[in-house]
């Protein structure tokens, strides 16, 4: 196996309000088609709102074995509200280490403040590095 610094994913758009696994470990495909995921280290993630109004954006890791695209905010890195056309930059002080069947899963939904969120579209962007298999 070899280390391949890529982005592990093109840009991921997710439109209206829902939940979608973006990645599996083992089973996506890298960008480019490098190869399939192995071991993979997160290092950030770029969430971009392209809609119209503000948008609350989460980011899940859920293990291998646990159901996913359910919001179980046990698996909850971060939740924030995005503002239209606002940038957030996630990133770990340390790669956060996936294996096998591990998911990382996203998450649109309305924002706090009132509003329905419709017409909601967030861009991702995962970076990191993967063992290729």
């Amino acid at each position: 196996m070899a280390l391949k610094r890529t982005k592990l994913l093109g840009i991921q758009s997710v439109s209206g309000i829902s939940t979608v696994g973006i990645l599996t470990v083992g089973v996506t495909q890298t960008a480019g088609g490098v190869g399939i995921t192995s071991t993979t280290y997160l290092r950030g993630v770029v969430m971009h709102n392209t809609g119209l109004s503000t948008a609350v954006s989460s980011l899940y890791i859920y293990p291998n074995g646990v159901s996913a695209p359910a919001t179980n905010s046990n698996y909850r890195l971060l939740r924030i509200d995005l503002a239209s056309n606002e940038t957030f930059f996630f990133e770990a002080n340390y790669p956060i280490v996936l294996s096998d069947r591990d998911q990382i899963v996203v998450s649109v939904t309305p924002p706090l403040d009132g509003g329905t969120g419709i017409g909601s579209v967030v861009n991702y962007q995962v970076l990191g590095d993967t063992d290729i298999t």
